[in-house]
């Protein structure tokens, strides 16, 4: 005749419970490891790869011109970079002369995307150069003999910021930005762009 099992003791079960409890903080541990080093997300990176100015005029004292922007955009991540409400503004000595809302996208991961900023910049008045010593081309009207001396060259700054969303593993979102910041210097007589720097 086989003795009756007696029922688990409250040790037993105690000792379960801290076995799958340590088991849980292991898998949490190494899901967020995998994480923060495998699908951590990235701000994508961009490379101002020309500036170009197809119409410049100037007048009076006073320039307009069409300002062209060829940018790469890198997206660093193992998932889809979506982008929206994306910018690029045109700065001249600290005021916005040219703005322009960037479309909507998607750049699918580990991809590099090419982009064309291309808009027309109303006219605006140069102003004098700041550093002493240069002698521009004299224009009448301001008064006072010569009229505004402006010099050689003229520095606009370019900003453009992409924000955004990745989406990792399907479940989390997470938002991303990134800007490049360039100073483009150019020659005042016929606009050719001297060379800028990001």
């Amino acid at each position: 005749m086989s003795k009756p099992q007696r029922p688990p003791s409250g040790r037993t079960n105690l000792a379960s419970c801290i076995v799958a409890t340590i088991f849980l903080v292991f898998v949490v541990i190494i899901v967020l490891i995998v994480y923060f080093t495998v699908f951590k997300p990235h701000d994508p990176k961009i490379s101002v790869i020309a500036v170009q100015l197809p119409s410049f005029t100037l007048s009076n004292s006073t320039v307009s011109f069409t300002f062209s922007q060829y940018v790469a955009v890198r997206n660093p991540n193992r998932a889809d970079f979506s982008h929206y409400d994306s910018t690029l503004q045109l700065l001249y000595s600290g005021s916005q002369v040219g703005f322009m809302y960037i479309p909507a996208g998607k750049i699918d991961a580990g991809r590099t995307v090419y982009m064309t900023a291309t808009f027309a910049v109303q006219s605006f008045p140069l102003t004098a150069p700041q550093t002493v010593g240069i002698v521009g081309p004299s224009f009448p009207g301001s008064g006072g003999g010569g009229g505004i001396r402006i010099g050689p060259t003229m520095e606009i700054e370019s900003r453009m910021e992409l924000a955004g969303r990745v989406r990792v593993l399907h479940f989390f979102t997470h938002h991303v930005d990134t800007k490049a910041d360039c100073k483009v210097v150019i020659a005042v007589s016929d606009g050719s762009v001297l060379g800028f720097h990001c």
